[in-house]
């Protein structure tokens, strides 16, 4: 079985103490960094880009999962790349050619995600599974943290898991990420989470207990349908 992966979406962090609350979730268990890049176009918000990233770096040794809500995509992949991303994830409905976008990324040595909106269809990645190393869900809209589950991503995790097969391929889920919602997307095949409000609410001092919590509710379903 793929290990779980948990990662914490600084989207929800102290923007004023970045560096400190990626050592802080780190230290507090966390396998991955996810970090949402978007533009004010593509979404509704605008964050951070390659500087920033770039910044962070020093402050985890563990992967930076780089998810980019941004288009055009492609003109910023090796900046990503160079700043420190280990993954990075473009969307779906991002650009005409996500099988060049793909490419792009894995020539720069980084392992590449193909990301679905709640409303792209999960057939719209199976032409390029043979490029992916992970396929994100967007169980919210894209844009802000925050926002509440989509139930519908259940049923979507299970037709992705269906037409990954064995393929070693991630699948992610990211929005409305709390411990009930992960034991939901863990039952229907996901194994990386990506979690906001749910980790960084009530400070550094209970970012250990929040990721237990997810991992736990995560785990205990992955455990059941194992056996």
């Amino acid at each position: 079985m793929t290990p779980l992966v948990i990662a914490p979406s600084i989207l929800s962090a102290d923007f004023a103490k970045l560096g400190e609350e990626v050592v802080a979730v780190a230290n507090a268990g966390a396998d991955w960094i996810h970090i949402d890049v978007m533009d004010g176009h593509f979404v509704p918000n605008i964050t951070i880009g390659p500087a920033m990233v770039r910044a962070l770096r020093p402050f985890a040794k563990i992967p930076f999962d780089v998810h980019l809500m941004i288009a055009p995509c492609d003109p910023y992949l090796a900046g990503f790349a160079e700043a420190g991303a280990d993954s990075i994830s473009v969307h779906v409905e991002a650009g005409p050619h996500l099988h060049r976008s793909l490419q792009a990324i894995r020539a720069l040595g980084k392992k590449a995600g193909a990301v679905l909106n709640p409303a792209t269809p999960v057939s719209s990645v199976q032409n390029v599974l043979d490029l992916v190393d992970l396929v994100l869900v967007m169980s919210v809209n894209p844009g802000f943290g925050g926002q509440a589950f989509i139930a519908t991503a259940v049923e979507k995790v299970a037709e992705l898991k269906a037409m990954i097969g064995c393929r070693d391929i991630r699948i992610e889920v990211d929005g409305g990420i709390t411990p009930e919602t992960a034991s939901l997307v863990a039952a229907a095949g996901a194994d990386t989470l990506v979690a906001g409000s749910a980790i960084f609410k009530g400070g550094p001092t209970q970012y250990a207990s929040n990721i237990v919590a997810i991992r736990a509710a995560a785990a205990g379903q992955r455990g059941r349908d194992a056996a």
